[in-house]
């Protein structure tokens, strides 16, 4: 790999983690030089990160001015997790058809129910960023269930655009406790290899996630 794909690269996996820990948020104005000083890599290889935000609809390259990170709107707020239902749900079935481990899914269980006895318990300011992780844990499964790189890459690119929305409606302790129970009725159908249950309970999830972040179905 030459110097100036390296750059490249890191450029990428900066903008990301920018995007994903809030460093750059919904609907942010930003200069080119602000944003080589966010992301610490030369502005070429900053451009090209942001050509492939933009193809990406992370956000909006406005020429000779910056960029604008993805606004949270409520249109794209419901079609980003419509897409993440639909593949979440085909990843679901292929696990079911192809076989799953069972210590896996009891992994995944265990972790669920302990987040959710914690957020029954007195809130910390931790219990955001730990629940982002957990919830995130089901989703990661679902997605590897897809068995398809180009699925993926589609899964991982509307990702980001989902954590930018997050940023703006950030999990609650009373959103954490139902948002755990939903995702625990998906898991109780995987493990019962019932793939109708299964794709049921994620289309819930989906209705009651865009429900919390004031969103109507279409």
């Amino acid at each position: 790999m030459g110097e100036e794909e390296m750059l490249n690269t890191r450029a990428l996996l900066a903008l990301t983690e920018a995007l994903r820990s809030g460093a750059l948020r919904a609907g942010q104005f930003l200069s080119m030089p602000q944003l080589v000083e966010i992301l610490r890599v030369p502005i070429a290889a900053v451009r090209e990160a942001t050509r492939h935000g933009q193809v990406s609809g992370w956000l909006d390259v406005i020429p000779k001015r910056g960029v604008q990170i993805l606004e949270a709107e409520p249109a794209t707020i419901r079609d980003s997790l419509d897409l993440r239902m639909v593949l979440d749900q085909e990843g679901a079935r292929r696990w079911i058809r192809g076989g799953l481990d069972a210590g896996e899914l009891a992994a995944l269980r265990q972790a669920h129910e302990r987040m959710r006895e914690t957020a029954r318990g007195a809130g910390t300011p931790e219990l955001s960023a730990q629940a982002i992780q957990v919830d995130l844990s089901l989703h990661d499964f679902l997605a590897r269930g897809l068995g398809n790189p180009m699925l993926r890459a589609d899964y991982e690119s509307n990702r980001i655009r989902i954590a930018i929305f997050q940023r703006v409606r950030p999990f609650v302790q009373e959103r954490v406790r139902s948002a755990m129970e939903e995702h625990l009725a998906i898991i109780a159908a995987l493990e019962r290899r019932d793939s109708a249950a299964t794709t049921d309970a994620i289309a819930y999830h989906c209705e009651r996630t865009q429900h919390w972040w004031g969103v109507s179905p279409a």
